[in-house]
């Protein structure tokens, strides 16, 4: 299950919606160790494309060297789909490189709700996860 705050939530599905057509993509990043997603870090898609994201290689390098100096880890990795439902893509399936991280999608085909959804994604296999949305951690 992700446990997540509300304003973590919140800034995922601003971020998607500020970035639609295109797709959005970031990570939130917690302590090594944890399971609590803590500082947001928003990125850009490379591929400035509504069907497809890919995390800027340089910046990657310096988000993931970042999380590295303040012994963090990658516990969300989202992505938003435009005219999709929240649910992986072979393509993101494929590129699922983080075993322990939540895969969150962002669904934002419609102009007045959005879809949030979280997986495990392990070897190309898909586990869909309950997602609880809490004002703060206990």
């Amino acid at each position: 299950m992700l446990v997540i705050r509300a304003d973590l939530a919140d800034a995922m599905v601003a971020h998607a919606r500020a970035d639609h057509p295109d797709e959005a993509c970031g990570v939130i990043a917690g302590p090594e160790g944890s399971d609590q997603p803590e500082r947001f870090i928003q990125m850009i898609n490379a591929e400035r494309s509504p069907t497809f994201y890919r995390f800027d290689s340089a910046e990657q390098l310096k988000v993931w060297r970042e999380m590295d100096d303040n012994d963090e880890v990658p516990v969300v990795i989202y992505h938003s789909h435009t005219a999709t439902e929240a649910y992986p893509s072979r393509t993101d399936i494929s590129f699922a490189s983080e075993p322990d991280a939540h895969y969150v999608l962002v669904s934002t085909r419609d102009p007045d709700e959005h879809e949030l959804r979280s997986y495990r994604i392990v070897d190309g296999v898909v586990t869909e996860e309950p997602v609880s949305i809490v004002e703060n951690y206990q």
